[in-house]
């Protein structure tokens, strides 16, 4: 089954995930990663797209994103992002060409099932690549502000992860222990396959929401609430 055309609704999280060209490194030194980030910053809050969450890997980048306003700044985060790193790593490597590989991958979130499993999903990658042991250990991504270790100014947040708890304290130890218990394979799969093929991260109860609000129907990847 090939993939279907990218969506992205008003309000709805979407997980992105955009690699480098024939999955070569995007980011070598710890300035590649600052300036992506920087740009990160400025450009969604010009655009109007909140970030919940992210990881820089060396050769592609996860991002957790909601438009606030029109759907289609989405894709204008994406093409400016790609285009200004591009531009450096060009300059900085002396080379030419592009630098990412193709279009970026997106899936609409069912946000009541599937979000915090996402977040998990994200801030583990450093641990499934065997980068790092503990999520806290890697740097580029957004767990150590998830789990309240340190604040970051460029995550916002979402009532799904504000209701773990009735303090930031309490929030932040709710999301270390969602994270201590992983996700499982069946939810590893749920997600990649949907993020590969640009199908909906829910159940069928997603997937006639989003017909319902966009005309179209987007075929879904779920199980039905996921174990925290």
């Amino acid at each position: 089954m090939g993939r279907y055309p990218r969506l992205f609704v008003s309000h709805i999280p979407v997980h992105i995930t955009q690699r480098g060209h024939d999955r070569q490194p995007v980011f070598t030194r710890p300035d590649d990663y600052e300036y992506y980030l920087a740009n990160l910053a400025e450009i969604k809050q010009d655009l109007g797209v909140r970030l919940l969450g992210y990881c820089l890997m060396t050769n592609h980048v996860h991002l957790i994103v909601v438009p606030e306003g029109e759907a289609s700044n989405v894709s204008r985060l994406m093409r400016v992002l790609a285009g200004r790193q591009t531009r450096r790593i060009n300059k900085v490597r002396d080379r030419t060409g592009t630098l990412w590989e193709g279009r970026f991958k997106a899936s609409l979130i069912d946000t009541d099932r599937y979000l915090l499993t996402c977040y998990r999903y994200v801030d583990l990658n450093p641990v499934r690549a065997a980068i790092v042991a503990s999520p806290q250990d890697y740097r580029w991504s957004s767990y150590r502000g998830h789990a309240g270790l340190t604040t970051d100014p460029l995550l916002d947040a979402h009532d799904t992860y504000t209701a773990l708890g009735d303090s930031a304290e309490q929030r932040a130890d709710a999301y270390r222990s969602l994270v201590a218990a992983g996700v499982d394979d069946e939810e590893l799969a749920t997600i990649r396959t949907a993020l590969q093929r640009n199908q909906l991260t829910g159940g069928k109860s997603f997937q006639s929401d989003i017909k319902r609000r966009t005309g179209r129907r987007v075929p879904s990847r779920g199980r039905g609430r996921p174990a925290k």
